[in-house]
């Protein structure tokens, strides 16, 4: 049975619609419905009334696709998220852009490479509920990194002006995110022990030196428990760690480097870990050390030294046991 490609770009209030049976011919229907249960309901009778196999494709919108993909998922459809990026790169030099434009371009990306499409599923209730909670924490720590750059220059002014008052309130905010930036890990880490499966994978990637609770909750969620990614090269990949070469003839030779293409948050953390590792762990110690010793650059080595994180969690994952560190 011939597939149809139905095209939506999402925004808040609303899901403008294409269809598209044919990447050779035009696009053969264009509408509007609400960002509801209504709208996705009345999205799903007409998507029904074609009678082939539908395949909905859209691009990564945060929390503004999340009922439209829990609709589409609960209906038994199947349906893939794109990055915006890939789907821009793929039309070449284009001119003009409204949503219903957009919505037809992603109809035609999704039927002209219909053969790379991977269906996406929702991961369970509990890590998208951890997946929440931090970001809240993020936002937390972000606030409290504020405030407390805020209590040091008011620190300042202190010496000339009493500020005590401005002062005493800040430290006063400053304790308070601290003790709901706990609360929130409490939180987070009873959600994960409440899936036995969850919680062996947690106590083992956590176990590996440099990986801590928060990385290894992120990790959860963007692996999907470790069902996501069947190995760790791809997960470098995502997170934007691993190198690819950069060379074209004789023209350019220029040194392998990581894709712009990544996931800023993991990273980061990822690089956090590496530092953490870097002083606790006895073989990656050495490792800095000796790179440091060959003239590499730090950021290369805490690249490498990230990527090995990131296998070793892996292959305590894989093979269902706990990380063990040869190297004291």
């Amino acid at each position: 049975m011939k597939t149809i490609f139905i095209g939506i770009d999402i925004s808040k209030d609303s899901l403008d619609v294409a269809v598209c049976q044919d990447p050779a011919l035009d696009l053969d229907t264009t509408f509007k419905v609400e960002n509801s249960i209504k709208g996705i309901s009345k999205l799903i009778k007409k998507s029904t009334k074609f009678n082939q196999e539908v395949w909905f494709c859209f691009e990564h919108t945060g929390n503004y696709g999340l009922l439209l993909m829990c609709q589409l998922q609960s209906e038994g459809f199947t349906y893939s998220v794109v990055p915006a990026l890939e789907i821009k790169q793929s039309q070449g030099m284009t001119r003009g852009k409204n949503d219903t434009v957009d919505a037809k371009r992603i109809a035609l990306y999704a039927a002209t490479h219909s053969y790379k499409l991977q269906p996406f599923h929702l991961p369970g209730e509990n890590l998208l509920k951890i997946k929440s909670m931090l970001a809240y924490r993020s936002q937390l720590v972000g606030m409290s990194r504020q405030l407390q750059n805020s209590y040091k220059s008011h620190q300042i002014t202190n010496k000339s002006v009493d500020v005590s008052l401005i002062l005493d309130d800040i430290k006063q905010n400053i304790d308070g995110l601290k003790q709901k930036i706990k609360k929130l890990e409490t939180d987070i880490v009873e959600l994960i022990q409440a899936d036995p499966k969850m919680e062996s994978n947690f106590v083992k990637a956590s176990k590996v030196k440099g990986i801590g609770l928060i990385i290894a909750a992120y990790m959860l969620v963007y692996t999907n428990n470790f069902t996501a990614f069947d190995n760790p090269r791809k997960f470098n990949c995502y997170a934007g760690l691993a190198p690819f070469e950069h060379t074209s003839g004789t023209s350019i030779a220029g040194k392998t480097k990581t894709s712009r293409l990544r996931n800023k948050t993991i990273k980061t953390l990822l690089f956090n870990g590496a530092n953490t590792a870097t002083n606790y762990d006895q073989e990656l110690k050495a490792y800095y050390k000796r790179k440091k010793d060959q003239g590499k650059p730090h950021n290369l080595i805490m690249n490498n030294i990230a990527c090995k994180l990131v296998y070793r969690v892996f292959a305590v994952v894989n093979r269902d046991e706990p990380f063990v560190n040869l190297m004291h």
